[in-house]
């Protein structure tokens, strides 16, 4: 890397310092999983942590509140529910309590952690997804859009799930030829960008099936790439050159044809896995087997990618957590934190603008994307986009209660020959979500009744009358996609018989 003399660049973010936590507030005995897959193995949110751990006869990983600290029990109950090894695992970004999973054993799970954690050992999921023919080692939820999810496995295949109904809304066959090693949706969830053994980047907008763009060579070297689409559109790649260097490299969407920026780091072996925060514009770089982590941040002047600095420590990581903006403590002036997997410990690192004043310092922290979705699936399903609602972190950040909490549960089971997965085991609604769905839902023919002292059966009424209207929007949905679906093997049937296949 080359620093120019005698000019000094402007950023707030020049002076971010990472500070490792003391060993009292560290996660102790953590069986972290030695499962070979190129993954992060951690999955953070300002509720909970969860950590891939090793497990007998089966896949496992552990939950357990975002507070606790100390040594972790051996007989401390896990997510047990997969028949082989889990490879990757990310929270909801609408819900801190949905975790979706994705194993060697072909499925996908989503799961309901408790407020307080797990009590007892949690094998029963809520929708068990089954679309896949080899192990599954992504999952991607939209930024956006309610209860959408992506997964890719080692069939080459892309899937995206309406998790509220369990279906299997699209589905790209024959867009990669190989291994696929990421898949990052871009701010608004319209497009995905996804790196392939083949070393191609595509930008593929996934409700047509349509590959949009294709740079084929981004990185030289054969070892796994990864690739995370920016805030204004660019895409952020790291690989490693012919001599086996590693890279990072930006790219315009507007012109793949030669990168923007491309920084040469070292010769290490450990895949480098790219952490974005979109409200800093900041890139922070884990290599897998590294005792570092690089953080750059990404602007509008050439050269674009500016080092920032790096944390050192004596350890090497297995794996890295990424808290979202959302649980970090800004009146510590702390913009990131980390949680830093060693082989059995969890150790939490932050990420701070050292700043003297105590007041809220509103230019560290723009609005960031709040947890109400600002689409639902079906919307999105029909071609609707929309940016994330954001909201305010002035004074801390407390999440309101969810308009659509009760979605992903309420849901009408599918039939069993529309699908193979799992239904979701309905609950019962919470009496503050109970009362928000009264005061939203107009309910003309319950007030007309009262007088009479008999509201049982009204309600009862509204009731089937929403389960009727919650199942016709469901299944005008599946009817959508599946016309869609229709159309893309039509095409590919035309391609065939002209032989341009």
């Amino acid at each position: 890397m080359s620093f120019r003399r005698g000019v000094v660049r402007q950023s707030k973010f020049r002076h971010v310092f990472a500070q490792a936590w003391r060993a009292e507030h560290c996660l102790d005995d953590v069986r972290v999983s030695r499962v070979t897959w190129d993954g992060p193995l951690c999955a953070v949110n300002p509720k909970f942590i969860a950590v891939i751990i090793e497990a007998g006869g089966g896949g496992a990983f552990l939950v357990v509140p975002i507070s606790k600290s100390g040594r972790i029990d051996q007989s401390s109950p896990t997510v047990c529910g997969h028949a082989a090894p889990v490879l990757d695992i990310q929270w909801c970004p609408h819900d801190d309590n949905i975790i979706a999973s994705a194993s060697e054993d072909c499925t996908v799970k989503v799961w309901q952690i408790p407020d307080g954690g797990l009590t007892s050992p949690m094998t029963e999921p809520m929708m068990t997804l089954e679309g896949h023919s080899k192990r599954v080692g992504i999952l991607a939820w939209h930024p956006c859009a309610f209860n959408i999810l992506l997964t890719a496995g080692c069939d080459n295949v892309v899937c995206v799930w309406n998790v509220g109904t369990g279906e299997l809304v699209y589905q790209l066959f024959d867009a990669h030829p190989d291994l696929i090693y990421s898949v990052s949706w871009n701010k608004d969830g319209s497009a995905v960008c996804t790196v392939c053994k083949d070393k191609a980047l595509r930008i593929i907008d996934p409700r047509r099936g349509a590959i949009l763009k294709v740079r084929e060579k981004v990185h030289d070297g054969t070892r796994p790439m990864r690739a995370v689409f920016l805030a204004d559109g660019k895409i952020l790649t790291t690989g490693f050159s012919r001599m086996s260097e590693r890279q990072l490299a930006l790219w315009d969407t507007k012109d793949l044809s030669e990168p923007m920026a491309v920084q040469e780091m070292d010769t290490s072996n450990g895949v480098l896995l790219p952490f974005y925060d979109p409200d800093t514009n900041m890139v922070y770089l884990c290599g897998k087997g590294d005792c570092t982590i690089r953080y750059f941040e990404v602007t509008d002047e050439s050269p674009y990618v500016h080092f920032l600095s790096l944390y050192s420590s004596k350890e090497p990581q297995r794996g890295a957590g990424f808290l979202c903006k959302r649980g970090v403590d800004v009146n510590k002036c702390e913009i990131a934190r980390f949680y830093k997997l060693h082989e059995r410990k969890v150790e939490p690192i932050s990420m701070t603008v050292p700043r003297k004043s105590d007041l809220f310092q509103g230019d560290l922290y723009p609005d960031t994307a709040g947890v109400e979705p600002a689409l639902l699936a079906e919307e999105w399903i029909a071609g609707q986009d929309a940016p994330p609602l954001l909201v305010s972190l002035s004074g801390g950040y407390a999440a309101p209660p969810s308009k659509h909490r009760d979605t992903l549960r309420s849901k009408p089971k599918p039939s069993s020959q529309d699908s193979g997965a799992a239904t979701v085991a309905a609950s019962p609604t919470p009496p503050s979500a109970a009362k928000e769905a009264e005061e939203e839902t107009p309910q003309p023919r319950v007030t007309a009744r009262e007088s009479d002292g008999n509201t049982e059966r009204p309600r009862r009424e509204d009731e089937m009358l929403s389960e009727l209207l919650a199942e016709m929007k469901a299944l005008r949905a599946v009817v959508l996609a599946q016309n869609q679906r229709i159309e893309l093997l039509e095409r590919q049937l035309t391609r065939i018989e002209d032989g341009d296949v």
